[in-house]
């Protein structure tokens, strides 16, 4: 009899956590889109300051972007004057940068994409790879609730076992109340700790309070750092396919 009960118990309660289950799968997604769209939507336009402080030298640049989906990405230095017009253009798997002084346009080969993209602490790899978080990971929430004073949900992400990414394992934390991300973990394929994003600065931008500031630490040099400093964003305004080919460089 104790057994008959446990079974009727079983199936009493298995649709619950069925559905349970489902709905915070559905949850999860409908945040890490939240996430993905912060700064990209379905088109965008930006203006950023970049900032690099290494061990050998520090730099500033400023540049305007352009995003489509995310297989097309077009970035144009405006500052230093030196470095005036050069622009890297992603389009689907292929990168390209064009040299306004020579003016010529090279495509990076395979053994190129490890280094790095424009002096800062991201490869090109980075530009080939970026993942959009529900689409290329499985996610789990690890922790929700109070911490340093803020409601914090905290995701924890592995790849999908054919998602073109490299990274063992990312760990999200994001405001509750907004879904405003305040760090990002990347761990490597050891599950060795290789970098930090943290978000700071909020500022009106695409309509609405958003990080203004994004830095990357490396964690093998954590005196070392790229800083992103958003001026604008345009989010959802037309772009046309024409500006991201390799024939549109010199023209601009």
């Amino acid at each position: 009899m104790r057994a008959l009960c446990c079974l009727i118990a079983i199936f009493l309660v298995s649709p619950c956590f069925a559905a349970e289950e489902e709905a915070g799968k559905d949850r999860t997604s409908y945040i890490l889109n939240k996430v993905d769209d912060l700064w990209r939507g379905e088109s965008s336009y930006a203006v950023v300051t970049m900032q690099v402080k290494t061990e050998h030298y520090t730099r500033t640049m400023r540049m305007e972007g352009w995003s489509k989906g995310k297989e097309k990405t077009l970035f144009r230095v405006l500052e230093p004057l030196r470095e005036k017009g050069t622009m890297t253009l992603k389009s689907d798997n292929h990168i390209y940068t064009y040299l306004p002084k020579t003016d010529r346009t090279i495509r990076l080969t395979s053994g190129m994409m490890m280094g790095s993209w424009m002096g800062s602490h991201l490869t090109n790899d980075d530009l080939v790879k970026e993942a959009r978080l529900e689409e290329d990971y499985e996610a789990i929430i690890s922790f929700e609730g109070e911490r340093d004073g803020q409601n914090i949900i905290e995701f924890t992400l592995t790849p999908k076992p054919d998602a073109p990414v490299v990274w063992g394992k990312l760990m999200l934390s994001i405001l509750a109340d907004g879904y405003t991300p305040l760090m990002e973990h990347y761990y490597d394929e050891d599950m060795v700790l290789a970098r930090t994003f943290t978000f700071t600065d909020m500022k009106m931008l695409g309509g609405r309070d958003r990080p203004a500031v994004l830095r990357v630490v490396p964690s093998d040099k954590p005196d070392e750092y790229t800083e992103f400093i958003y001026e604008t964003l345009e989010l959802n305004i037309p772009v046309s396919d024409v500006m991201f080919t390799k024939s549109s460089l010199k023209r601009r």
